[in-house]
């Protein structure tokens, strides 16, 4: 089996695993990382939306073969429980089950550090292949907003 060294909430973990492991369970199964959620499996409803360098990824879709040597991963624990995000997620009473909220909650940071002041439609924009069931786009949108100051 192959053995890999994964970068991830700037650590270097030790990794064995076959090459066409999805990232997501090598994270949850493998690291206990359990942050990230199974949702569709197939990278369109955003549960397991991480951070790769920065950028959001699903990684459901992620062979870890096809990370590079040193490739920064963050997770939803990465973030400390102290990201301005999250704190906004609390305030603005975001999450009814949950099952989505770390994934959309990735998804926003990577926006806000891509684009620290989006308007109401890039929100919406970035913010689309995040599903969530129970209907909290509107409350997801506020928490952002109030973020970046923009807040109703």
């Amino acid at each position: 089996m192959p053995r890999y060294r994964l970068n991830v909430n700037g650590q270097v973990r030790p990794l064995e695993a076959e090459a066409d492991t999805p990232l997501l369970w090598a994270l949850r199964d493998e690291l206990g990382l359990v942050g990230a959620k199974h949702g569709c499996g197939a990278g369109l409803c955003g549960a397991c939306t991480v951070h790769l360098d920065g950028q959001a990824v699903r990684s459901c879709q992620l062979p870890v073969s096809a990370l590079k040597p040193g490739q920064a991963i963050t997770t939803i624990e990465g973030l400390g429980g102290t990201h301005a995000l999250q704190q906004a997620w609390v305030q603005h009473d975001v999450a009814q089950c949950g099952y989505c909220q770390a994934g959309q909650i990735m998804q926003a940071a990577a926006l806000l550090k891509a684009n620290p002041r989006p308007s109401e439609a890039e929100i919406d924009a970035a913010m689309a292949g995040n599903l969530c069931r129970c209907g909290t786009q509107l409350r997801i949108r506020a928490a952002i907003q109030s973020v970046i100051g923009g807040a109703a």
